[in-house]
């Protein structure tokens, strides 16, 4: 666990934090995605299912997921874990698969001691870099990762949310 000198505290998920992270996920992706992904596939986020998958993740998935709280509260979560693409070694290319944060905690640094952690974590185990996917669109999160040294490494892949969009791999080296 890692506690921060203005109480935000990051630590590994339980399946007690399934229900927050869940809200946290809806209503993140309802902010952040809203004019990208089709209203119709917002509107069909479930807190109910968000939280289903949380715990199944924690139970079964290859992923780790870190909550991070503020005044005892969960705003956020990371999920990271080793790069599923099948074009890198996952045993020396980490990946971050979600930073996430409650829309009402954004742009107060929260995101950027997520990736911290997650950087550190995965230097721990032996990871000489570090790759993300953006949706090619969303100019707000490729902002703030290539603020945080990531920069597009060529890899895209189309994603179908209803309608075709576009990822991004960004790659940053440990």
């Amino acid at each position: 666990m890692v506690r921060e000198r203005d109480e935000i505290v990051i630590r590994r998920a339980v399946s007690e934090d399934a229900p927050a992270l869940a809200r946290v996920h809806v209503d993140a992706w309802r902010a952040a995605y809203r004019g990208l992904v089709p209203d119709e596939r917002l509107s069909k986020l479930s807190y109910a299912r968000g939280e289903e998958n949380f715990l199944r993740s924690m139970r079964e998935g290859p992923e780790e997921t870190y909550a991070v709280e503020e005044a005892g509260a969960v705003v956020g979560f990371l999920t990271l874990g080793a790069s599923r693409d099948a074009d890198v070694d996952a045993k020396t290319v980490g990946e971050i698969w979600g930073v996430y944060l409650a829309p009402e905690h954004w742009r107060r640094g929260i995101g950027t001691r997520l990736c911290w952690h997650a950087e550190q974590l995965l230097a721990t185990r032996g990871c000489r870099s570090v790759v993300l996917w953006v949706f090619a669109e969303n100019l707000q999160a490729r902002c703030f990762y290539e603020a945080m040294g990531y920069a597009p490494d060529g890899a895209a892949k189309q994603l179908d949310f209803g309608i075709p969009l576009e990822a991004v791999r960004y790659r940053r080296d440990l």
